[in-house]
């Protein structure tokens, strides 16, 4: 007897008219592919994503990208710049986020500029009152390159020059970013949180039935930060360790520190009233 018949059943979507064959094609190169670059600017982090034509024998400025008018600045959908910290683009300060990137390039002179553009529209629907900053460059000759690309070139903690270069033409805009600042800022937000793993590890210790070893701990989150939290926990050490008069003074700074604090008073500030009423006056 023959051997049965072996069909083979490939799933089709009925909603895609598709047909079976162009389905099947394998993978192909784009004809602008994409790319990204990025720079890290201190403790910021720089990118940019395109998309990269090629000239494929074609004359690129003042042609194929014409003179005098709003360039999307690469290929297929908006070239897109993000930063994340607040910087500065050819010394017009901008907010940290993404910007659709465009320029608007002259034989003698190309405007970058960064925009909004929330739809997502592109150079095709500009709308200028969404720009952030304008930047006038100077282009240069250089090498005849194929691909447009972008590069970040001549970095430090506070600056990087971002570059396009493209069919003979070169031309970069500074980014800078202020780091000493933003470190400034990052150091004193974590200096004010320090307060944190002592109170925590004074709370395990007092939990633990150890009050000698949590008043050591609490103290040093109070000498870094006060706040109602140490203060309450610290009281209630020091009622352990029979030093009541200074649990006394715990449990006042912490009324004192909690009082628009809405956790404090919805869930703390009876039960510190209450040890305060119960704990003998020197």
């Amino acid at each position: 007897m023959a051997p049965p018949t072996v069909v083979q059943v490939v799933a089709t979507d009925p909603a895609d008219p598709t047909p079976a064959a162009l389905r099947a094609l394998p993978a192909l190169p784009r004809p602008s592919p994409n790319a990204e670059v990025k720079q890290d600017v201190g403790v910021s982090e720089v990118a940019l994503s395109y998309s990269s034509p090629g000239k494929k024998g074609r004359t690129v400025w003042g042609d194929l990208v014409p003179y005098e008018k709003v360039w999307r600045a690469g290929a297929n959908a908006p070239t897109k710049l993000t930063v994340t910290h607040d910087f500065s683009f050819g010394g017009k300060p901008v907010p940290a986020g993404s910007y659709a990137l465009f320029i608007i390039p002259s034989e003698q002179r190309w405007t970058l500029i960064l925009n909004r553009d929330p739809k997502g529209a592109g150079a095709f629907e500009h709308d200028p009152a969404q720009d952030v900053a304008r930047a006038e460059v100077t282009p240069s000759s250089a090498p005849d390159r194929e691909r447009l690309v972008y590069l970040f070139e001549n970095s430090t903690d506070d600056e990087t020059e971002l570059v396009l270069d493209w069919a003979g033409r070169r031309g970069s805009v500074p980014i800078t970013i202020d780091t000493k600042a933003i470190v400034e800022k990052g150091m004193t937000a974590t200096l004010q949180e320090a307060w944190r793993p002592f109170f925590n590890a004074g709370r395990y210790a007092f939990d633990q039935g150890d009050p000698s070893r949590a008043i050591e701990l609490l103290d040093q989150s109070i000498a870094i930060r006060p706040t109602w939290w140490n203060h309450w926990w610290a009281a209630q050490a020091q009622a352990k360790a029979q030093n009541v008069a200074k649990a006394r003074e715990h449990a006042d700074q912490a009324l004192l520190l909690g009082k628009d604090d809405q956790t404090f008073q919805r869930f703390f500030a009876d039960a510190v009233k209450k040890a305060l009423a119960s704990w003998p006056k020197s």
